[in-house]
């Protein structure tokens, strides 16, 4: 969400620039005329992008294009040249750049962008970037994927499905007279391996004996995994956790709504083991940083890899998010707890409408016990 609103700029008469965020202004000349200034950086170079009037283009507009700008900047494009063509059907490249620009408001975190930007470069833009959106052609989109399809088939899938946005919109927008053949692609493509679709998980029984290895060496990142196994949630939670959301006195963690897979906020209850490691993290920390569980550069977050990493040196065939199945199945199969317990714990959405108005309560005392159970057990030799 911009700092300005449409009020604010209405409003606005003292010479001089207002920024909304992202590198967009709003300059108000001496005169009284305002306009609007998009600044982008790329390689250490600053470039100012005009964008117009107020009189002639809204807020919303403004904010519309300064999205656009980022987005050619960051593919390697020149705005002003991008802007020269007007309506000309643009290539794959430039339709990219527009739907990412279309989309990005509506996606929760710059990481997606991040992702949608890299998997583009990477597999597409050397093969068909530089195509017209109406050249592109069925056989040119099934040999890009085929260099990938089998050995990384995640990957393929996803590059596929954004290919198809792409040209998705291009068809809409009048460039193309025809969809793309997604699915006859997808048909002339080897069937991929089947996969279970389980994150691969450590059975409960052996939980408390590798909670005993990650404590023969200490790091953040192993302390964010004891912290993840402790409190059932996802990594990404964890990575992302900032101290101002620890209420120790209370031994409650709440998660922003932001920052939660289902978009609404959860409310974690603190086992003396998961406090422990705070405490800990608490003495490790250096200055003001907000972070609980630093990265390597310190201001930022760990990777995502960075707790596959610490698996696989440790030699264990499992991934972070199966800890969260661990979980479950040690309170379906050693305690009385009821299910939706343990679903209020792992912050699952409750399916059944009807059901779900049955909890609106978060559960918290109930799940304070649970945690608490599960706590002890971790620590269990």
């Amino acid at each position: 969400m911009g700092k300005l609103s449409a009020t604010a700029v209405k409003a606005a008469t003292r010479p001089g620039r207002l920024g909304d965020g992202d590198g967009l202004f709003l300059v108000i000349q001496p005169s009284g005329g305002k306009s609007w200034v998009c600044r982008v950086q790329k390689n250490g170079t600053w470039r100012d992008f005009g964008l117009g009037s107020v009189s002639k283009v809204s807020l919303a507009t403004a904010r519309e294009r300064a999205r656009e700008i980022r987005t050619w900047v960051e593919l390697g494009l020149d705005p002003i040249f991008e802007r020269r063509k007007v309506r000309g059907i643009p290539t794959f490249r430039q339709a990219s750049a527009r739907v990412i620009a279309a989309n990005s408001k509506t996606w929760r975190n710059e990481k997606h962008e991040k992702q949608w930007l890299q998997t583009l470069e990477t597999y597409v833009f050397p093969q068909i970037g530089d195509f017209q959106v109406h050249e592109i052609t069925g056989p040119m989109i099934r040999n890009l994927l085929s260099d990938i399809w089998l050995t990384k088939p995640e990957t393929a899938r996803r590059v596929r499905q954004r290919i198809g946005t792409v040209l998705d919109w291009a068809y809409a927008s009048g460039y193309r007279e025809t969809e793309a053949p997604m699915r006859a692609i997808t048909k002339g493509l080897p069937r991929q391996p089947k996969q279970d679709g389980h994150f691969a998980a450590m059975p409960y029984t052996k939980v408390s004996a590798f909670m005993v290895k990650l404590t023969e060496r200490e790091s953040f990142s192993r302390l964010a995994l004891r912290f993840a196994i402790l409190t059932a949630v996802r990594s990404g939670e964890v990575r992302g956790a900032v101290w101002e959301e620890f209420d120790l006195g209370e031994k409650l963690w709440t998660i922003p709504a932001t920052r939660m897979k289902a978009s609404r906020e959860h409310v974690i209850p603190l086992s003396a083991p998961a406090l422990a490691i705070l405490e800990r993290c608490r003495e490790l920390r250096i200055g003001s940083r907000s972070l609980v569980f630093p990265g390597a550069r310190g201001d930022a977050p760990m990777s995502d890899m960075t707790l596959t990493k610490l698996l696989r040196e440790m030699k264990e065939d499992v991934t972070a998010h199966g800890f969260r199945s661990a979980f479950r199945d040690w309170v379906s199969e050693e305690t009385e707890h009821p299910g939706e317990i343990a679903e209020a714990a792992l912050a699952h959405r409750v399916k059944d409408k009807t059901e779900a108005a049955y909890r609106r309560g978060n559960l918290l005392e109930k799940r304070r016990k649970l945690m608490d159970e599960w706590g002890a057990y971790c620590l269990k030799r």
